[in-house]
């Protein structure tokens, strides 16, 4: 058989040839067989070019894929099945990509774990799942997060929401939000306990301030439902719940009603 024409055609070249065949092939197709018109192949080479082209647009499809950011095998995987690459040639396409350090799991891991810990606030319960719905093995995954210190992080977080609740929640609702959100995070709750006492948290001065602002918004609501005994039950298991002492409560009401 003989090439009768080779004509470019966007990302890749159509191949004619003298009986009547048409293929669809890349530029490394061409370069490997050393591809040109007039040029005789023989019945072997018509079977291995069509799949040397398949395994060539694939892996330039994962370059492609891979060079707006770093990608595990599983984001590449589904990448190429998406884009109709024969299952069969993928396997040989990601390790292929592998062995020239393109795909590296272990380091996308690293990297992950490492952004989090510049500017992100996730602990490693999070990072994990993550991580796992990436594709990422659970040895490499649990390998590279312990070598992470995630009490800084945790720190971090819980210092922004402290301020966050600061001056608007009396000290042992402060405590139970910044407790639940770590724990949200991903934090252990052994870092999140560390984390409470480290913030320290005194009772806030105001906290009688703010018993009275939230009565004010809570009293026209109960006094349309209770009255005597009934009102004062609800409004101090409303605020109760919100955190505040019963003490201060009482203190409050006594003056309030």
């Amino acid at each position: 058989m003989k090439i009768t024409k080779i004509e470019k055609k966007k990302r890749l070249y159509l191949l004619e040839l003298d009986n009547s065949e048409k293929l669809y092939i890349t530029e490394d197709t061409i370069v490997h067989f050393m591809l040109s018109k007039e040029k005789e192949i023989t019945q072997e080479e018509l079977t291995e070019i069509p799949e040397y082209a398949q395994c060539s647009y694939g892996k330039n499809l994962a370059l492609y894929f891979i060079s707006f950011k770093q990608r595990t095998e599983q984001e590449v995987k589904n990448y190429l099945y998406k884009h109709e690459i024969d299952d069969k040639i993928i396997p040989t396409i990601i390790e292929n990509l592998k062995s020239d350090n393109w795909i590296n799991d272990a380091s996308y891991t690293e990297n992950f774990i490492q952004q989090n810990s510049y500017n992100g606030d996730k602990g490693p319960f999070i990072l994990k799942q993550k991580l796992l719905q990436k594709g990422i093995t659970k040895s490499i995954i649990d390998e590279c997060l312990e070598k992470e210190n995630f009490y800084d992080i945790a720190l971090r977080a819980a210092q922004k929401l402290l301020k966050k609740y600061q001056g608007k929640f009396p000290s042992k609702a402060i405590r139970d939000k910044i407790s639940q959100n770590l724990l949200n995070k991903g934090f252990s709750y052994q870092n999140t306990q560390e984390i409470i006492q480290e913030l320290d948290i005194d009772k806030e001065e105001n906290e009688i301030e703010l018993i009275y602002h939230d009565l004010d918004k809570i009293f026209p609501k109960y006094q349309k439902k209770y009255d005597g005994y009934q009102l004062k039950q609800h409004l101090i298991q409303n605020l109760a719940r919100k955190g505040y002492d019963f003490s201060d409560i009482n203190s409050v009401l006594r003056d309030y009603l």
